[in-house]
């Protein structure tokens, strides 16, 4: 029996890196796939995994999954009860964000960051396309740059296209495992290309009708870096469906309301329409950004939903 890293997934064969040799193909065994039950995945890019040959097919199984350290996972779709695992044992993740071409809102950023939160993943907001920006554009980037700074997430202004601030993203991703996400067409497989020319990773145009990218990586990949690292390329996402939350203990992943919250009145306060909402305070005073206060309050009240 053979131990190795899962480097890409294609929903059924997995490619399964071990001691620098050769990746091999593997197939999961049937039990892993009955015990994933509500998986659309049962093994993920960055699994630790046993695997051994098949006798009597001589194909490579997958036999086991070793314990994850952490996980990124999303609701499949907005309608289906199937999660989707994006990647696992990573040290930190990249949300490629665009003001516009095309538009990321700041509810899809919340819901990353607050399921990144939940399972203690670092995560570095990259704002991308700067180099199309007008005036407008850039005070909104300021403004969210400053509304996420200030609660400790770390924010980049980047060009991929032109090769802006590359040199600053490569010493974030350096000796790493990174996880990048974001939209389609925000520029992930450009900015992985200009890191790493070698992979000429397939790239696509945003559909001018629409100002929606277009799926240009299909699964979900790890590529070694040449400086140093991995970084896990993943299909664009049009919705980020959060679960494994509840309702709850949503506000404990919005680091400023969870840090305001035992001001409240009532221990169990939801931060909704209770008296003595020390959160709700701080929003009228401008203390916690409005638009993230609107982003809890969707997202709670939208749960089992997607947001774009």
């Amino acid at each position: 029996m053979k131990e190795g890293i899962v480097i890409k997934s294609t929903g059924s064969w997995y490619m399964v890196s071990s001691n620098n040799e050769t990746p091999v193909p593997c197939r999961i065994k049937g039990k892993l796939r009955l015990d994933a039950t509500g998986n659309t995945n049962p093994v993920a890019v960055g699994d630790i995994v046993n695997y051994e040959t098949d006798e009597q097919t001589g194909d490579n199984v997958i036999v086991k999954i070793l314990n994850r350290k952490n996980y990124i996972i999303r609701k499949a779709t907005n309608l289906s009860r199937q999660t989707q695992i994006l990647a696992a044992n990573i040290d930190q993740a990249i949300l490629l964000v665009t003001i516009n071409y095309p538009v990321t809102t700041n509810v899809f950023i919340d819901r990353f960051l607050s399921s990144a939160e939940a399972f203690n993943i670092p995560v570095i907001l990259l704002f991308n396309k700067t180099d199309r920006y007008d005036l407008n554009h850039n005070e909104q980037l300021a403004e969210l740059r400053s509304i996420y700074e200030s609660i400790g997430y770390h924010t980049m202004s980047i060009s991929a296209k032109k090769q802006e601030n590359l040199e600053a993203v490569e010493d974030l991703l350096k000796n790493k495992i990174t996880l990048i996400a974001g939209h389609s067409g925000v520029g992930k497989s450009t900015l992985i290309n200009r890191l790493e020319p070698g992979l000429n990773l397939k790239t696509g145009n945003i559909s001018e009708s629409h100002q929606t990218g277009k799926h240009t990586t299909t699964f979900a990949e790890m590529h070694p870096l040449s400086f140093g690292g991995y970084i896990i390329d993943t299909p664009g996402i049009r919705g980020f469906g959060l679960t494994m939350i509840e309702k709850e203990e949503l506000y404990h992943y919005f680091r400023e309301i969870f840090k305001i919250s035992h001001q409240c009145q009532f221990h169990n306060c939801l931060h909704l329409h209770e008296p003595g909402c020390a959160v709700k305070q701080a929003v009228e005073e401008g203390t916690i950004a409005e638009s993230r206060y609107n982003s809890y309050i969707s997202i709670f009240r939208n749960r089992d939903e997607k947001y774009r």
